[in-house]
């Protein structure tokens, strides 16, 4: 189990990099250099739908300009989709998420701080229980694969 202290929050930035979303590297360079983005350049290249789009813009998680009935969304839009879906990736709600925008943006009060951190420390010990699990199935998956390769065996072929 992880325990939780306080103290070091205040001595330790707390940051995420973000892995690309995007195999080509021509592209994700090309993005690295754009700061104006359309709706539909983000959801090719996060794989999201136009509607999750609309709906982080409703949540005020990313707040696009509009131009008549455009969204142009900007560089630090981009950034902060990456987050949630990285977030999202890892079992946040959208709720712990934009707590975790806000502390990114120097915005959180302690208390929020605290209930990030508690909440990753949780997403950790689900994590690694799902991976005991998977791990104790696999064993149990190549102990009956075993045991039906040997009857197989015994049995010789039959045809």
């Amino acid at each position: 189990m992880h325990s939780f202290n306080s103290d070091s929050l205040a001595t330790q930035d707390a940051f995420w990099i973000a892995s690309p979303a995007v195999d080509d590297e021509s592209r994700l360079a090309a993005a690295s250099e754009q700061t104006d983005f359309t709706i539909a350049e983000l959801s090719r290249e996060f794989g999201l739908t136009l509607r999750a789009l609309r709906f982080y813009h409703s949540r005020g998680l990313i707040s696009p300009q509009r131009e008549g009935r455009r969204r142009i969304f900007s560089r630090a839009d981009r950034d902060r989709l990456a987050l949630i879906v990285k977030g999202k990736k890892l079992g946040f709600t959208l709720t712990e998420i934009s707590q975790m925008i806000e502390a990114q943006a120097g915005r959180a009060n302690a208390h929020s701080l605290r209930l990030s951190a508690e909440k990753c420390l949780q997403q950790i010990d689900f994590f690694e229980r799902q991976m005991r699990e998977a791990a104790e199935a696999l064993t149990e998956l190549r102990d009956i694969h075993l045991s039906l390769s040997k009857r197989a065996m015994a049995q010789g072929p039959r045809g």
